[in-house]
């Protein structure tokens, strides 16, 4: 008898096991993805001698997790030739567990920077190739039944753009988790 109660144990402490490592593989968090889709130029505004560009930034992203997540909002920085040019702004959200979705983020480039590299752009534009840098930090929380996970996503693009026509040419993107079990 006493035998039969060890082997039920043993077979169910197995059992209690094997279920929690598939929960832990299952709900491992995962990096978020994002691709810019598309560049929109919304207006340019007279700061003499220069103009400063608005612009949209099209980018879609897409949570792999098993959560939604909440986000607050933040500045993401564009830099051309290690320069910051401009910042886009992220508005603070949500997305929803395995989803994507579209964000259009306003930005803004300093014209005067971009002066500052002139000849570097020019040639740029003759060749309609044009390599800029994006950085942004984003703080949220991830929601698990009753308890709140605080997380932190460190993302960088290296895009290439055509400076005439604004189409996305080619673009690396990378994105870090970190979440605080706390």
């Amino acid at each position: 008898m006493e035998l039969n109660v060890r082997r039920w144990r043993t077979a169910i402490v197995g059992a209690m096991s094997a279920a929690a490592t598939a929960a832990i593989i299952i709900c491992k968090p995962r990096d978020p993805t994002f691709h810019l889709i598309s560049v929109n130029l919304t207006s340019f505004k007279l700061n003499f001698p220069l103009l400063d560009a608005e612009l949209t930034l099209n980018v879609h992203v897409i949570n792999p997790n098993i959560v939604p997540v909440y986000y607050s909002a933040t500045t993401m920085s564009i830099f051309y030739q290690d320069s910051l040019l401009g910042t886009a702004k992220i508005e603070a959200g949500s997305q929803a567990a395995k989803s994507c979705q579209v964000l259009h983020l306003p930005a803004r480039l300093d014209s005067l920077e971009l002066a500052h590299h002139a000849a570097s752009f020019l040639a740029d534009v003759a060749r309609r190739e044009m390599v800029l840098d994006a950085s942004v930090d984003l703080a949220g929380e991830a929601k698990v039944l009753w308890w709140s996970h605080r997380f932190n996503i460190h993302a960088e693009s290296h895009v290439v753009v055509d400076p005439v026509f604004l189409d996305v040419i080619d673009q690396e993107n990378n994105s870090a988790l970190e979440l605080f079990i706390v």
